[in-house]
Formats: C-alpha cells, sequence, structure tokens
C-alpha cells in the first residue's frame, strides 16, 4: 500500500483546509484509516480514524466538532475537512492505512503534508 498526502499549506486561525489521501496498491486489504499529526517537539498523535466501510468514526477531543473525517473508496481516497483552525493544529499531518492479509497486519504511512495556522 502507498499513500500521498496532499492539500496541506499556511493558513490563518479561522481558516479551512482539506488534506486528501490517495492509496494506492492492494487497498482492498485496508481495514481502517486514520490522520495523525506531530507537532514540533511533539509526538505524533491520532487526529482522526475511519472504518473502511466508512461506517465508524473517531476523533481526538481537541478537534471534534471541527474536523470530518471521510472517505470514497471509489477514488481509493481519504480526506480530512479542518475547519475553524488554530494555531494549535499546527504540524506534520500523516495518513496511516492499517492492512489486514491473513494473518498479518501492517501499518502504512505517507509522507507527511504541513499544516500552518498562523494567529
Amino acid at each position: 500500500v502507498q499513500l500521498v498526502e496532499s492539500g496541506g499549506g499556511l493558513v490563518q486561525a479561522g481558516d479551512s483546509l482539506r488534506l486528501s489521501c490517495a492509496a494506492s496498491g492492494s487497498t482492498a486489504s485496508i481495514k481502517a484509516m486514520g490522520w495523525y499529526r506531530q507537532a514540533p517537539g511533539k509526538q505524533r498523535e491520532l487526529v482522526a480514524i475511519i472504518t473502511s466501510g466508512g461506517g465508524s468514526t473517531n476523533y481526538a477531543d481537541s478537534v471534534k466538532g471541527r474536523f470530518t473525517i471521510s472517505r470514497d473508496n471509489a477514488k481509493n481516497t481519504m480526506y480530512l475537512q479542518m475547519n475553524s483552525l488554530k494555531p494549535e493544529d499546527t504540524g506534520v499531518y500523516y495518513c496511516n492505512a492499517a492492512s489486514y492479509r491473513d494473518p498479518i497486519w501492517r501499518n502504512y504511512w505517507g509522507q507527511g503534508t504541513q499544516v500552518t495556522v498562523s494567529s
């Protein structure tokens, strides 16, 4: 599985951005996908996850009500709509895919896309 993120950039507080993550390769093996972020000097943290069918989502408390994760399985693409951005949302955002091909689970990561929110 290969993952490529896009959509990051420099915005002001209160603005919106939409991140995209395009998956290729053995996409049928993907069971769940998610967005993680890492701010300078901090550990990588989970932002949001979504199951392969898109029926279940989960969010970090810090982004609930502002961010929305979604998937377009026909395009093998996952999105993160980020509204009401805050300076503390600044970081590198990584796409993750959890793949299962019996009997092995594997995690795949994209290269990351920078999001910078100025105050």
